[in-house]
């Protein structure tokens, strides 16, 4: 998807695209936090209906770092709108605290079914429960959404 829907789509591709080894995820946990720990120009994650940024789901430390997480049901069943043949349980991810350390981070943002999270995540209390709300301590967060996402500005 990321192929298909992003960097395909690009004039000019990134040097270095850092991405998941679901065969490897102990490995590929701690590959992500050395990648970072190098430095990330950029991390580009979704909202989920929920609230959850880049599958950490609602109840994600701040602090949390890369991690096998266990998606919530509203998750799994999203998955299918992606593509995915059969629901994951489960899922890699940046954490919270793994994100705040990019240089910056877009939260991209689609369908009108996601509105209310959006105005929750921009407006409401930054709090664990709504995890994409702690992205907005982050000093570069950039929120990519498309008309329908923030029907507010629509003319």
């Amino acid at each position: 998807m990321l192929d298909r829907d992003l960097l395909g789509r690009l004039a000019t591709v990134p040097h270095r695209v850092v991405t998941w080894d679901t065969a490897r995820p102990a490995e590929t946990c701690a590959d992500m936090e050395a990648e970072v720990a190098r430095g990330v120009d950029l991390a580009v994650v979704g909202l989920g209906t929920n609230g959850h940024v880049g599958t950490n789901e609602p109840g994600s430390a701040a602090d949390s770092r890369s991690r096998m997480v266990e998606l919530a049901p509203s998750t799994r069943d999203g998955s299918l709108a992606y593509g995915a043949e059969t629901p994951p349980t489960h899922a890699l991810t940046m954490g919270i605290g793994t994100l705040m350390d990019a240089d910056e981070v877009w939260l991209l943002v689609t369908g009108s079914h996601k509105a209310s999270i959006l105005e929750s995540v921009r407006n409401g209390p930054i709090t664990p429960a709504v995890p994409a709300s702690l992205l907005r301590r982050h000093p570069r967060l950039v929120v990519l959404a498309d008309d329908d996402a923030v029907p507010s500005v629509r003319s």
